[in-house]
C-alpha cells in the first residue's frame, strides 16, 4: 500500500531542503570568498563550526529529501546551533552589521520554524 505524504508536510520539508541547499551554498561562496583562512573574524572554533555546515547543510537536505529521521534531527540541530552561533558572532563578538543582526534573527525564526513542525513531519519519515 502507498501512503501519500500531507501536502502541508511536503511544503514543510521542501522549505527546510531550499533553505539548507541555499545555507551549504552561502558556506561555499564564504570560503571561496573570503580567503585563508576561513572565517579569520572569528574565534577557531566558530570558524570550524561554519566551515562544517559546508558539508553539513547539504547532507541534512539529502536526509530530508530521501525521508529519513536523520535529516530531521541533523536539520534541527543545524537551525538551532547556527542561531546560537550567529547569536554569539553578532553579539558576543559585537561590531556586527545591521544585515547580520537582521540575518541572526531570520536564522533563528527558521530555528524556531524547525522545531515547531518537527512533531508534524517526524510520523512521516523512516
Amino acid at each position: 500500500m502507498v501512503v501519500r505524504v500531507p501536502r502541508d508536510v511536503r511544503w514543510i520539508l521542501g522549505l527546510q531542503i531550499a533553505i539548507l541547499c541555499y545555507g551549504g551554498v552561502v558556506h561555499i561562496v564564504q570560503l571561496a570568498t573570503g580567503g585563508w583562512p576561513p572565517y579569520a573574524w572569528a574565534p577557531g572554533w566558530l570558524a570550524a563550526y561554519f566551515t562544517a555546515l559546508t558539508l553539513l547543510d547539504p547532507l541534512a537536505a539529502v536526509l530530508l529529501w530521501l525521508r529519513r529521521r536523520a535529516g530531521l534531527f541533523l536539520s534541527a540541530f543545524i537551525f538551532v546551533t547556527d542561531a546560537a552561533a550567529n547569536g554569539y558572532a553578532v553579539y558576543g563578538l559585537g561590531k556586527a552589521p545591521a544585515l547580520a543582526v537582521i540575518s541572526q534573527a531570520v536564522i533563528t525564526a527558521m530555528a524556531a520554524g524547525v522545531l515547531l513542525t518537527a512533531r508534524r513531519v517526524r510520523p512521516w519519515l523512516r
